[in-house]
């Protein structure tokens, strides 16, 4: 039993821990070191932030004479001056749908394979194969865009997409440099995203739920349907919404393949353009302060672009994994 005459003794501190003047410099080594994390932290917004501010500043040229009519008009004609985004705009949207199209349905499908039905061994090779396309330099995916898969779709997959009855998307003849080579293109690029990060959500599924459905006598398919794909939601969405921010900014693979003609169609057999390849091709020819300007805003927009994009998608994945978790308690 203590006494309680200790009670009013000197504390001291467990031995192997700092006291005294070597306490406090302790402490201000973590006050230093938690100063320079949040120093590190606030740099990334502020960097954002600067970034948007410069490239703002920039268009005030081009934004000045045309207002927000910048936007919404499709002529572009550097030699009278005339600019505008949306041509750039819908072939940047639409080459990235068509790759997300393409890339999202397989990403989840290979890392679903790789998880649930490959033997153990041979999991850890498969990823690795696949994620090795995420090393490959965009430059090496264009010129293999541009002289093999243009040259495939043009000779034996355009004229069978012409045959299709009622065909507005499919209108030839074509060169295989158009909005749907591009798309492809994109869609092997962001493969190893989407089929990476949904891998490592399909891992973080506990065992537990897929055993407990196939003892309740669920089959393979309804086990990885009800116990992997529906609790991994959330993740699968935020795998498809990374793969979209780095379709939308893809520059050289697409440059090479998309023809470079800023032109609104429905067809996607005819060539267009995008936003980061027309800042690519026009900004070390771009002469006029004008031109300048309007360069500088077709960033400006590509940047709003991405991030309305990934707003979206944290207000789409909190409200899913919200609506999970309402379901959970009921």
């Amino acid at each position: 039993m203590i006494s309680a005459s200790t009670s009013g003794t000197a504390r001291t501190c467990p031995e192997g821990l700092p006291s005294g003047p070597a306490a406090s410099a302790h402490g201000a080594g973590d006050r230093v070191f938690r100063g320079v994390l949040t120093a590190a932290a606030a740099l990334v917004p502020l960097l954002a932030a600067g970034l948007l501010l410069l490239l703002f500043t920039s268009s005030l040229d081009v934004l000045g004479k045309t207002g927000l009519f910048f936007f919404i008009r499709q002529e572009w004609d550097p030699v009278r001056e005339e600019f505008g985004a949306l041509a750039f705009a819908y072939g940047t949207l639409v080459t990235s749908f068509i790759a997300l199209i393409v890339a999202g349905p397989a990403g989840i499908g290979i890392a679903l394979a790789i998880t649930e039905f490959s033997p153990p061994k041979a999991r850890e090779w498969a990823a690795w194969i696949v994620e090795t396309l995420a090393a490959v330099p965009s430059v090496i995916f264009g010129l293999w865009g541009m002289f093999v898969m243009a040259p495939f779709l043009h000779i034996y997959v355009e004229p069978i997409l012409e045959k299709i009855p009622g065909r507005p998307f499919f209108v030839g003849p074509g060169t295989g440099l158009c909005l749907f080579t591009a798309g492809l293109v994109v869609a092997i690029m962001i493969l190893p995203t989407v089929m990476a990060v949904c891998r490592e959500v399909f891992n973080a599924v506990p065992i537990s739920l897929r055993e407990s459905a196939l003892a309740l006598g669920s089959t393979r398919w309804e086990a990885v349907r009800l116990a992997v794909l529906s609790p991994s939601l959330p993740g699968i969405i935020g795998a498809l919404i990374l793969g979209m921010g780095r379709a939308l900014g893809e520059t050289m693979a697409v440059t090479m393949v998309i023809g470079n003609r800023p032109e609104i169609s429905a067809n996607l057999l005819g060539p267009s353009d995008s936003l980061a390849s027309a800042i690519a091709n026009q900004f070390t020819e771009a002469t006029s302060d004008m031109h300048l300007s309007a360069l500088a805003a077709l960033g400006f927009l590509l940047f709003g672009i991405t991030m309305l994009l990934n707003i979206a998608a944290r207000l789409l994945v909190w409200a899913v994994a919200q609506r999970m978790k309402s379901v959970a308690h009921k």
